[in-house]
């Protein structure tokens, strides 16, 4: 398995964190939630400082191009500012009251709310 981070300085950019949820919530959670190979994606972002960045957790084995479905360079409009990939030495799972990952995170948290009168 392997560990991939890529981080994000947003200082030249017209993306803001505040942009950036509303892409992860309108595609890229479920768009990335499709690529074979990848075990897990965790985006984080620091709005005061300026920084966006995510943590893939791959098979190893078959992994498909992250690059096939994101949308981030174009919305930055820059590459990462810095990459990294890691081999996984091990890996412990704690006990946690979070039964599922969907749904999970500051983006979801933020989303408007839906009218129940225009849910059909």
């Amino acid at each position: 398995m392997y560990v991939s981070i890529v981080l994000w300085n947003l200082k030249n950019s017209t993306a803001t964190v505040e942009s950036l949820r509303e892409y992860l919530r309108d595609y890229a959670v479920d768009a990335f939630s499709t690529l074979r190979g990848m075990r897990l994606k965790t985006w984080f972002a620091d709005a005061e400082k300026g920084y966006w960045g995510a943590v893939y957790l791959w098979d190893g084995v078959d992994m498909q191009n992250p690059l096939s479905v994101s949308r981030a360079i174009e919305l930055i409009g820059y590459p990462p500012t810095t990459t990294s990939v890691f081999a996984v030495e091990a890996i412990a799972e704690g006990i946690s009251v979070i039964e599922s990952f969907a749904g999970v995170g500051r983006a979801f948290e933020d989303a408007p709310a839906t009218d129940p009168e225009t849910v059909t």
